[in-house]
This record gives C-alpha cells, sequence and structure tokens, in this order.
C-alpha cells in the first residue's frame, strides 16, 4: 500500500473554556499514548435526540423508493449553522431550520412551503448554482429533477427555467458537479438509476452550461448507463483535472461495471477502459466516499456494495486509474452485521468520511438497511462507526459511541449542528423517523465534554464557484499534512455544503494551505483552534467568527 501512516502517539493535553450558554463548560481532552505504540483513539459519545429535536420525517414510499432517502445540509439563512432538507420519497420532502444553540439540545423547526414540500423526492444537494452567495438545492425526483433557487432566509423558487435546466423523467438518486474552465455556471451530472417506466437501467445525464455561459444546453447522455446509484466529480490523481466516478448497482445490468468517466472541457465524455488502467469492477454500488486516508496526497475511495464493500487506492507507480482494495487490510470491509445476532451479509449505503473525536484522523461512517425485505442479507444490519487510527487502520466503535441501532437507514450527514466543535449525526430511516443523534464528546447527556481541538474552515473566492468547489485544503497537522477535496456529490443521495471540519488532537492552531480549483495555491496561514474561519481568495490571515448561538 502507497503512504501508509507511521505509527506516532496521539498528542496530549487539556484545556477547558468556558461557554456563555447556561454556564456550560466544555472540557477538551485528548488521549495520552504512553512510551509505547500507537494507541485507539477515544470514543465519542452520542446521545439520542430525535424525541426532542423537532424532527417529524420519515422516507416512504414502495418500490420505486427502496434506494434513495437522502439529506441535504447547508447554511440557508447565513447564520452558519446547517440546515437539513430530507427526502420524503412518496411523502413530502421537509425543510428544517437550525435552532441550536452550544451547550443546549439540538433543536429544528420545519418550514413548510410548495417550494421545497416536493413530492417523489429521493434526495438533495446543495450547491450556489448562480454564484450569487447564497446555497441552492438541486433536488432529485422520481420524475422531473428540480433547481430551487436561494432567495435568502430559506426561501426558495423554482428555477429549471430560468437556467434553461431540463430535469428529465427518470428515477435519479445521484449527482455531482464541478466547474469547467471559465464557465460561469456549474456542469452538473445527475445519476439516473432506472428509466421512467422503471424497466431498465437508464443513461445518466451530464448538463453543461450554453457557450454564452447564460443557460444550459440540452443534456449529454452518459451512455451506457448502469443504475447509477451515486456519483463524484474528483481530481483523482491530483492534476488539476477533474474526472466523474459513477457507483452502480449490479442488480439490474448485465456486462456493466463501476465506471470513470474522462471530462475535459469542451470535449465529449468518454469512460476509461482496459487501455487506460482501468480495472473493471462489478459490485452493487451504492455510494462514494473520497478523502485521503493513507496521506499520500491522492484520495482513496470507498464504495458501498452489499456484502462487499471496497476501498480502493491508486497503484503505485499507476499512470492511470488503477486501483487495488485495501478494505481488508484497514479494517473497513464492513460485510457482515457486527451486532444484532444476524449473520447474514449487510446492505451498506451512505458513507462519509469525517472525524468524530477530533483526534486529527479520519473516521468513516457506513449507513446500513435492508432494501426492504430481501432474502439473503441481514435484516438486523446496524451502521457502522469506525474510528481511524494512528497505525492507518479502523475501528468498530458504534456500540461504545451509543449509536447502535436497526432501523433500515439510508442517507446521513455528520455535521456540526450546533456549533460546538464536534460533529453530530444525522441518519434517514426507511418508513420510520429520522435518528438526530447529538455528539457530547467524553460527555453525556446535557453535559458535553469535547474532545481534542478542533476549527471549522470555509473557502470563499469571487464568482463564479465561490465556495470553491475543486478546490484542496492541506493542512499541517503535528508532523503530518492532511489534505481534503472540496467537492459536492457522493455518499447516497444527499451531501453537505459548509464549514470544512479538521479534528486537531491538543493543537491550538494549525497552519493551512488551498489549493484553488484552477491550480493556484495560495500561502500557509495560521488558523487558531476553536472557531471558524473562511479563507478568502488572496488573503494572508483567516477571518475568525462564529456561527449564531456559539460563545
Amino acid at each position: 500500500m502507497r503512504g501508509r501512516l507511521g505509527s506516532r502517539g496521539v498528542l496530549v493535553g487539556a484545556l477547558a473554556v468556558a461557554a456563555a450558554l447556561g454556564a456550560v463548560v466544555i472540557v477538551l481532552v485528548t488521549v495520552s499514548s504512553g512510551s509505547g505504540g500507537p494507541t485507539r483513539a477515544a470514543v465519542p459519545h452520542f446521545v439520542d435526540e430525535t424525541a426532542t429535536s423537532g424532527i417529524d420525517h420519515r422516507y416512504a414510499g414502495g418500490s420505486d423508493f427502496f434506494v434513495g432517502g437522502g439529506v441535504a445540509a447547508f447554511d440557508c439563512n447565513g447564520d452558519g449553522r446547517s440546515e437539513l432538507y430530507f427526502a420524503g420519497g412518496s411523502e413530502p420532502a421537509a425543510l428544517y431550520r437550525n435552532d441550536s444553540t452550544v451547550g443546549g439540545s439540538l433543536q429544528f423547526t420545519h418550514l413548510s412551503s410548495d417550494v421545497t414540500d416536493l413530492t417523489s423526492v429521493t434526495g438533495a444537494y446543495p450547491l450556489d448554482v448562480d454564484s450569487d452567495g447564497i446555497v441552492d438545492l438541486v433536488v432529485l425526483r422520481v420524475g422531473e429533477d428540480v433547481v430551487l433557487r436561494g432567495l435568502g432566509d430559506c426561501a426558495f423558487e423554482r428555477a429549471n427555467e430560468q437556467f434553461g435546466i431540463d430535469g428529465g423523467d427518470s428515477w435519479t438518486v445521484a449527482f455531482s458537479a464541478t466547474w469547467e474552465g471559465s464557465n460561469t455556471l456549474p456542469t452538473m451530472a445527475f445519476g439516473d438509476y432506472r428509466t421512467a417506466d422503471g424497466n431498465d437501467c437508464a443513461d445518466s445525464r451530464l448538463v453543461r452550461p450554453t457557450d454564452g455561459g447564460d443557460g444550459y444546453a440540452p443534456p449529454v447522455a452518459l451512455h451506457p448507463g448502469y443504475c447509477t446509484l451515486s456519483m463524484l466529480f474528483t481530481d483523482w490523481h491530483r492534476t488539476g483535472e477533474r474526472d466523474l466516478r459513477m457507483a452502480n448497482d449490479r442488480n439490474y445490468y448485465r456486462d456493466g461495471s463501476e465506471q470513470l468517466w474522462r471530462v475535459v472541457p469542451g470535449a465529449t465524455p468518454t469512460p476509461y477502459g482496459e487501455a487506460d488502467g482501468w480495472r473493471s469492477l462489478q459490485i452493487w454500488g451504492m455510494g462514494i466516499a473520497s478523502q485521503d486516508v493513507t496521506g499520500d496526497g491522492v484520495p482513496e475511495v470507498f464504495l458501498t456494495s452489499q456484502a462487499d464493500n471496497k476501498l480502493q487506492t491508486l497503484v503505485a507507480g499507476a499512470t492511470g486509474p488503477t486501483y487495488e482494495d485495501i478494505a481488508l487490510r484497514l479494517g473497513v470491509t464492513a460485510h457482515r452485521p457486527f451486532a444484532g445476532g444476524d449473520v447474514l451479509p449487510s446492505t451498506a449505503w451512505h458513507p462519509e468520511f469525517q472525524d468524530v473525536n477530533n483526534d486529527g484522523y479520519l473516521d468513516l461512517f457506513i449507513s446500513k438497511g435492508n432494501v426492504e425485505a430481501e432474502p439473503g442479507y441481514a435484516v438486523r444490519d446496524p451502521s457502522n462507526l469506525l474510528l481511524g487510527q494512528p497505525d492507518g487502520s479502523f475501528v468498530e466503535s458504534a456500540p461504545a459511541a451509543g449509536i447502535l441501532g436497526y432501523h433500515h437507514a439510508r442517507g446521513a450527514a455528520l455535521v456540526d449542528l450546533d456549533g460546538d466543535g464536534l460533529l453530530d449525526l444525522v441518519i434517514v430511516n426507511r418508513s420510520e423517523n429520522v435518528s438526530v443523534w447529538h455528539n457530547v464528546g467524553a460527555g453525556e447527556a446535557g453535559h458535553p465534554v469535547a474532545m481534542g481541538n478542533a476549527v471549522g474552515i470555509r473557502l470563499h473566492q469571487p464568482g463564479p464557484n465561490t465556495d470553491a468547489i475543486g478546490a484542496w485544503l492541506e493542512a499541517r497537522i503535528g508532523d503530518r499534512t492532511v489534505t481534503r477535496e472540496i467537492t459536492v456529490g457522493g455518499g447516497h443521495a444527499g451531501g453537505e455544503l459548509g464549514w470544512i471540519h479538521l479534528g486537531l488532537g491538543a493543537l491550538d492552531h494549525v497552519e493551512v494551505r488551498v489549493q484553488w480549483p484552477d491550480g493556484e495555491t495560495g500561502p500557509w496561514i495560521d488558523v487558531p483552534a476553536g472557531g471558524w474561519a473562511t479563507i478568502e481568495r488572496g488573503a494572508t490571515e483567516a477571518v475568525v467568527s462564529s456561527p449564531a448561538g456559539a460563545p
């Protein structure tokens, strides 16, 4: 394996800070390694706050909605906290405003509107399409996909006609977006799962701006299509070129496989093949998570499936997209339930790399749940929380973290909902209410005790592409340099846009720099821990702030 992380101790330290709200005290602690080898990371504690959160929503419906069920997390009122937009399937989708405050429980208010409460919604992704500084929503549906333009204060308007977007009529579950060249508008890819009649795999669609740049040209079919359930534009080889990775469901196609499409500005997309170094892979592809896990500067790709999850890394010395699987080596196969007594294979959906215990190492969450009542696969199939270790491996920690459950999970989001520096967890469940888990660190319900230091970073550049989608964020954490690629897409039927979370262990500051989407690299900037920092393109210092409700 290339670039495997070396063994090292976890930084030691403790810092106590007082929070203004309710005189809550949050103590920052980290794990000591002693003088031996690496110590297993401390496990964070999650508290189930579904019943008190104000969220009452489920993803329901017949076979058209066995897949999908995503959640979009984004800030639509400018207060720095993430709102949540849930797919509803046969029931209306729902937007919930985030009213949470540091030190309190997670609180949300349903914002009902004819514009957002669409039916037949499978998922949604946040994206500032027109670069006006207000986040828009791309809503995926069985039927016409709809782009909702943000108007501020969590209000939206239908914008298909305004942008000239053909929403199609297929069964859409996947989405990703990037900016090509100097285009004002983003290039958007819609992953169509089945045809309108549900009988065949549909071709996915690439939607590019017109030559004039003020609207969109007719969609380009990504043919052949193999029942796509997740897709992601990613600079997989760090050349500045972003290609389109697609996860496909082998349950319905013949002679198909996973796909990587070469997307070059002004050229027709073409799939990579054997001559390019691409190795055919057939799985029940359901979700994609992509980040640099091994520390070699290029992203690994985690692919969810049924009983056959993959963690792919580029083969050393490869000149093309030639990958090998390292899931077994690092302990992330997650192919069977780890609890509950069911011995049948698992069904995995939404994967996400984040640092939930702020030790500076990426962790991996995987949502799990039987498709409906599919024989041969586990019914009691709990979601995984795999904590990253200093030696590069992962350890199952869901029971110790308190998130053990047996709902039929689908989409999910790991996001700091209350601004306390700890990532919370929201899971969409099929035919049952969503699950809302509050990360209280080393504490317990009502008494949060934060683990390690962290910082939230947001990138900003002049339009187009104000959120710098396609950029790379580098951070010096101890003697390591970690990287994060800024993307929109992947997961399963939903994603996040907002603060980039960096766990720092005991560090009270971190040096970061940005490689902007066009390849220009900015200077190293010192950012203090414990806050939220915006890095403007061209700046030599970060602008430090806090979301509303934070001390």
